[in-house]
């Protein structure tokens, strides 16, 4: 959550601003966290963290501002009201508006052509039509998060308010292991897992369905024409009356 943005502009096209910024995973104080940072160029030079009360700098410029500025009681006690003020007094109000529009992602899981040749088989775990837009897609191996060979896309508008997302995952297979797509949402209570099922692969798979479609549409058809040809042989014949023959009472 962005509650505040600032901006200065100096000499030979710098361009610098702070955030503050909200992260909560509920309603609770204890799970709201404050983060001060200060940017140049959009470039992260470094944050203050409420969780730890410390400061983070990631340039020596920073390094020599921090050292008096990010320090004292006078400096903590500003960021605590700052929290108050901007985290612990909004963020119950956005949070129960968020979960009364929260709506939960609908996950296909499928197997796709591996882009590269480095492993014989690929992986796409979906996610549609969610929101809000913050959603986390990991893979787990036999249980453990897999983080090498995995590409997934940004969250994707859908136009709507909804969003959209993609991982994928590059692996070879191995008889007997478990692969499962794990998903994190605001509308879900807990992390959703998806096992995928290397029994039959995805395009063998639609074949099998289209051709079972096709076997029920060819049997109805034929079904119909039986019907249909026997309706009009029924009306299309003609009944002559016959005659019994006397029968023959001998020669004379």
């Amino acid at each position: 959550l962005l509650l505040l943005f600032s901006s200065l502009s100096g000499v030979d096209g710098y361009f610098g601003h702070f955030e503050m910024r909200c992260r909560f995973s509920s309603e609770d104080p204890r799970d709201i966290e404050y983060l001060l940072q200060v940017y140049g160029n959009k470039k992260l030079l470094g944050q203050y963290n409420s969780t730890t009360e410390k400061c983070t700098v990631y340039t020596q410029w920073m390094k020599n501002f921090t050292e008096t500025a990010c320090k004292g009681p006078a400096f903590l006690s500003e960021r605590r009201e700052e929290m108050n003020k901007y985290c612990s007094s909004n963020v119950p109000v956005v949070y129960g508006y968020l979960l009364d529009k929260a709506v939960e992602p609908y996950i296909r899981l499928r197997s796709v052509e591996s882009f590269s040749t480095r492993h014989p088989a690929m992986l796409v775990c979906s996610a549609y039509d969610f929101y809000p837009k913050p959603i986390r897609v990991t893979w787990l191996r036999d249980g453990q998060e897999v983080t090498s060979n995995v590409t997934s896309t940004e969250e994707l508008v859908n136009g709507d308010w909804t969003y959209q997302i993609h991982s994928h995952l590059e692996y070879t297979p191995t008889p007997g292991e478990r692969i499962t797509c794990m998903v994190e949402h605001f509308s879900l209570t807990e992390p959703k897992l998806y096992d995928w099922d290397p029994s039959l692969p995805g395009p063998e798979r639609n074949k099998m369905v289209i051709g079972a479609c096709g076997l029920l549409l060819g049997v109805v058809f034929i079904a119909a024409g039986l019907i249909y040809y026997r309706k009009k042989s029924t009306e299309g014949r003609v009944l002559e009356p016959t005659m019994a023959l006397p029968e023959s009472y001998g020669t004379i």
